[in-house]
């Protein structure tokens, strides 16, 4: 397999080429809007780019990049493996265009533990009900630009899903009563935390926590490898 990685100088962009190399895949290009020191070739932009035939694109940048991502992977029919967060909903459908035309395999949160985390929140609240209090807390290091985390909205739409009426509240402040329908979602940013997201059900008389640590970004890189595998060859 051969990868283009997309934010390559960044936190998760180094994990990826680290992975990278340590499985044999072949890193055939960056693109990333600093420079700096790489073992493979670095552009600044996708329009600098050479011709990569047969790579997929790896993407940890930032939502920014999308657009230029979107035109050179669809112009050299490239699949491309979405790990970015903070979208807007302009940027949404335009990844929806784009996966008409290539393979697109998009997701908040590469690790498979989120996956299952996300597969039992939607199994506690249908088996809960709308009695239980729902809230989130995600953490994160001090750098991360988007809050809350695209994991925390992923975690928020599964339980939604068996809660339809459900509304999101961002953080509490004020002297509002808490209402039944709310999902609560509160964000940390401190320190150099990869990631950690707690689900809490709770009602007068119990508790039901659901939690995910991610211990090392190596997690996330070997996710979006393995999509990245997956890609290959599909339509």
């Amino acid at each position: 397999m051969k990868i283009l990685i997309s934010g390559a100088l960044g936190h998760m962009g180094r994990a990826v080429a680290a992975q990278a190399s340590a499985d044999g895949i072949e890193i055939v290009a960056g693109v990333d809007a600093l420079q700096g020191d790489c073992s493979f070739p670095c552009h600044t932009s996708f329009d600098a780019l050479p011709d990569c035939s047969g790579a997929v694109i790896v993407d940890f940048s930032r939502p920014e990049a999308l657009t230029s991502l979107l035109a050179y992977a669809v112009k050299n029919h490239l699949p491309v493996v979405l790990a970015t967060t903070g979208y807007t909903p302009e940027q949404e459908q335009e990844v929806d265009q784009a996966a008409r035309q290539i393979p697109v395999f998009r997701s908040a949160n590469m690790s498979v533990g989120v996956a299952l985390l996300r597969h039992l929140c939607q199994e506690a609240a249908k088996v809960l009900g709308e009695t239980f209090d729902v809230e989130i807390v995600e953490a994160h290091h001090n750098r991360k630009a988007d809050a809350p985390s695209g994991t925390a909205l992923l975690l928020a739409d599964a339980v939604k899903a068996r809660r339809p009426d459900a509304a999101y509240v961002f953080g509490r402040a004020g002297h509002h009563p808490r209402q039944p329908n709310e999902i609560g979602i509160h964000s940390l940013r401190m320190g150099n935390v990869v990631g950690e997201h707690e689900v809490i059900f709770a009602t007068d008389n119990q508790t039901i926590t659901l939690k995910h640590q991610a211990h090392d970004r190596a997690l996330f890189a070997e996710g979006a490898l393995a999509a990245a595998d997956f890609l290959q060859g599909q339509p």
